[in-house]
């Protein structure tokens, strides 16, 4: 197997300051390239990074000595030095032109058995490999890490069709092993695994969350409670998530699943924001890097603070209103299935997302495990989709969607096909395969 321990990291954005951050604390050799400057100091954006590296809270070095393993430099003096490192990780910008043309420039440079990789989150990597040399393709593979780099478990692992297996292997294990990132394999389709179910939840709760308000009066905090501490979810919820994420964030990936997704997914039907969500964009309150957006916090005089809500109903801000819900309301197995407005939202939302992952299985991953551990280390999800299922019971799942006239998913027939009771069985020792049988996890 290849082994990887160097690494040259090029672009010095925030994706490409975390990755070789934490390769240096690894002590591992790095190579960190940007443009050239146009001042006196040509690496002077390499060198802002690296500063920022050391200086942000908290600090992306876990001691301020691993700054010796890194090297700075520029693309246009130091793309040479490529040669000398064993992995090659690209986090220039997201545009599959930029990135085309730049691996151009890359590729003769590189030494042979090193390993290429890209940052994408969401570009298909066959388009970025499409016409590119033999020896490319096949040392060729996606590394999607999650932000911040240094915090956030989840690393996505995408092949191409012509990827060697072993460029595979030595990136799962150094990942894993080294870096300490929690390894998911994905295949080649539009947002990997943890965007595309992470943001059906969440483009789709914009749609559906509205719908909840006009029929029952539910409110976002109601929303934002519900799909937290209650379904496993982190204390967020829907609209505090994408305030953290940014509206301008979320109408790039709807864009992008609106062009990449396939023509029968539900998903298209929510790519694009509901007007109340289009004027805020149109208006630039975006979320938090804007001071606001669902929600802000005001800060008085005294030094208190208080949070306020922009309600979407009459496009104004509003006193925060602090949501207590029924013991009905409060865990997953009860809150899916109550014959509440409350209820009814959460199967909607909550189950209308467990049984998109549900059908997803073989074609954004070949088994449940990645799907699982995707959502739990990438967007802070207590279970994964199969867990919860589980945990609420697939029949019940099944007979809710009979009595409403709707396909079951494919992994539920899967299961449904086998006669089985759960996803998992042995104490989550075993998984359910595609194929119907029980494998090891």
């Amino acid at each position: 197997m290849r082994k990887i321990d160097s690494v040259a990291v090029l672009g010095t954005g925030t994706m490409g300051l975390g990755i070789a951050a934490l390769a240096a604390n690894k002590g591992k050799k790095v190579l960190f390239l940007d443009m050239a400057s146009d001042g006196d100091d040509r690496n002077a954006i390499a060198a802002k990074s690296l500063e920022l590296m050391q200086n942000i809270r908290p600090p992306a070095l876990d001691d301020p000595e691993n700054v010796k393993y890194i090297e700075i430099g520029n693309f246009d003096d130091d793309l040479e030095k490529i040669k000398d490192y064993d992995w090659i990780c690209e986090a220039i910008v997201e545009d599959v032109n930029i990135k085309r043309e730049f691996f151009k420039k890359v590729e003769p440079l590189r030494a042979d058995g090193s390993i290429i990789a890209t940052n994408t989150s969401g570009i298909p990597l066959r388009d970025i490999a499409e016409g590119m040399p033999e020896r490319f393709r096949k040392d060729l593979a996606v590394t999607h890490f999650f932000n911040p780099v240094n915090i956030m478990k989840l690393m996505e692992l995408v092949p191409c069709d012509d990827t060697d297996p072993e460029v595979i292997d030595a990136l799962a294990e150094f990942c894993s092993t080294v870096l300490g990132k929690g390894v998911v394999h994905a295949k080649d389709t539009v947002n990997f695994i943890g965007n595309r179910i992470g943001c059906f939840f969440m483009l789709s709760g914009l749609h559906k969350s509205l719908a909840a308000a006009k029929k029952d009066g539910l409110s976002q905090e109601a929303v934002d409670t519900l799909m937290s501490r209650p379904v496993g979810l982190p204390g967020t919820g829907l609209f505090g998530l994408i305030d953290l994420i940014g509206l301008d964030i979320m109408d790039f990936v709807g864009k992008n699943l609106d062009t990449n997704l396939p023509t029968d997914d539900i998903g298209r039907a929510f790519t694009k924001f509901p007007a109340a969500e289009q004027a805020m964009l149109d208006s630039g309150q975006l979320g938090r890097k804007t001071g606001g957006g669902f929600y802000k916090m005001i800060k008085h005089e005294d030094g208190s603070k208080t949070k306020q809500t922009f309600g979407l109903g009459k496009g104004e801000w509003r006193a925060f209103k602090q949501i207590e819900l029924s013991e009905e309301h409060s865990s997953l197995e009860t809150l899916l299935f109550a014959d509440t407005p409350e209820g009814r939202f959460a199967w909607d939302l909550m189950g209308g997302t467990l049984c998109y992952a549900a059908d997803l299985v073989p074609q954004i991953a070949d088994d449940i495990v990645n799907i699982d551990n995707a959502m739990k280390w990438g967007f802070g999800w207590r279970k994964g989709p199969f867990e919860m299922l589980d945990t609420v019971g697939p029949q019940r799942v099944i007979d809710h969607l009979k009595q409403e006239s709707k396909d079951i998913p494919a992994m539920l027939m899967v299961l449904m096909n086998a006669n089985a009771d759960t996803f998992y069985r042995n104490e989550g020792s075993e998984y359910l395969g595609r194929d119907g049988d029980y494998a090891a996890v």
